[in-house]
């Protein structure tokens, strides 16, 4: 069973950044996709940003000239680091990860961290 484990968020004053970790663990798996997605007060979940296995990145474009994403595919993790944070960015912030497992058997997977709760606010 692959799980996704994520750290850091907390309160930030505006202007401030954000360094947001998500590590996979596991047996015998793949990761293809990964990345975060947020879901700000009384609103939908919505794409922050995705990396492939090859490097491809995706970001939203509210946060693409502010935000970075970083994978190590060995360690199979991702870092997301987002600067100049408004009130707007205050959101449950999830990783997600998409890909395959040979454990038991083969199968693809789709998986996604508990959340961690980003306040921007002074």
């Amino acid at each position: 069973q692959v799980q996704l484990v994520e750290s850091g968020g907390g309160l930030v004053e505006p202007g401030g950044s954000l360094r947001l970790t998500c590590a996979a663990s596991g047996t015998s798996f793949r990761i293809t996709l990964m990345g975060w997605y947020r879901q700000r007060p009384g609103e939908e979940r919505e794409l922050v940003a995705t990396t492939t296995i090859d490097g491809d990145t995706d970001y939203a474009n509210s946060v693409k000239e502010r935000c970075t994403l970083s994978r190590d595919n060995a360690k199979n993790t991702v870092n997301l680091v987002m600067n100049d944070l408004t009130p707007e960015d205050t959101a449950v912030y999830y990783c997600n990860a998409e890909g395959e497992t040979w454990y038991p058997r083969r199968s693809d997977f789709i998986r996604w961290g508990r959340g961690t709760q980003v306040t921007v606010s002074s």
